[in-house]
């Protein structure tokens, strides 16, 4: 495999670190490639601005247009180029992070800003009254693989179906669906440690082991099933599941399901 690691961590001695090291080495050794972003030690700008589009750039600035012209015309930053072209490179990305107040921290949100482009992370395809252009399980990103793996400070019940902080798989799918799925990536089940402010060494131990197999299995591991766009189950243009396709007593982010 070709995997692309996204670091997000301002502690390289974080737990966050010492998981993107193991996977560096657990996958290495298995005879893979690896390449790693790590936002912090890059001193990643998360801010997307006219910088970002050099001679694409308008005045007033019009994000959406200027970053596909930009792309389209080769005039992105050069950071945003690289962190492209490795997205290009891989066939697995993995996002490692703390959850920080229910989502990833800024800097990879900002990450994602700015690489994502309008015609390489989005705004790909026909845009039609029969098909809503390429994403959802299509788009410039489809073939490969994502995975998201977190960090989190409270117990596991505390993100269960009726814990306070609601499903850890609600409080992902932004992530997975949305950015993940969106331009055509198919989704792993995330790898996710609790509790990991108070983690032993045992812990810590029985962790590694745990992310370690997850690595290693990595190219058998079936995708979460998400529906396709395009694929039926949706009507378009107002890309509303259909009556009738759910299962029983399913609702809310889990409609998107196809098992």
């Amino acid at each position: 495999m070709k995997v692309f690691i996204v670091h997000a961590h301002p502690e390289r001695r974080s737990l966050n670190g010492a998981l993107t090291d193991l996977a560096v080495k657990t996958l290495t050794d298995a005879g893979h490639e690896v390449r790693v972003s790590d936002l912090y030690a890059m001193r990643w700008k998360s801010t997307v601005d006219a910088a970002d589009f050099g001679p694409a750039a308008s005045d007033p600035l019009a994000v959406v247009p200027d970053s596909g012209q930009a792309y389209e015309s080769g005039a992105l930053a050069a950071d945003i180029r690289a962190e492209q072209e490795k997205l290009r490179w891989a066939d697995t990305v993995i996002l490692q992070f703390p959850l920080w107040w229910y989502t990833m921290p800024a800097i990879l949100k900002g990450w994602v800003d700015r690489v994502f482009t309008y015609g390489f992370g989005y705004g790909v395809g026909e845009h039609s009254d029969t098909r809503y252009g390429d994403r959802f399980g299509e788009g410039t990103l489809q073939g490969k693989r994502a995975m998201l793996s977190l960090t989190v400070g409270g117990p596991e019940g505390h993100y269960s179906d009726r814990g306070i902080n609601g499903p850890i798989d609600d409080l992902l799918f932004p992530i997975q669906h949305g950015i993940l799925f969106h331009p055509g990536m198919a989704v792993l089940p995330p790898f996710v440690l609790y509790r990991a402010g108070r983690m032993s060494s045992e812990d810590f131990a029985a962790a590694a082991e745990r992310w370690r197999e997850r690595l290693l299995s990595l190219e058998e591991t079936e995708p979460v099933p998400y529906r396709t766009q395009n694929g039926g189950d949706y009507e378009i243009p107002v890309v509303r599941l259909r009556a009738g396709l759910e299962k029983p007593g399913r609702s809310g982010f889990a409609l998107h399901l196809a098992e």
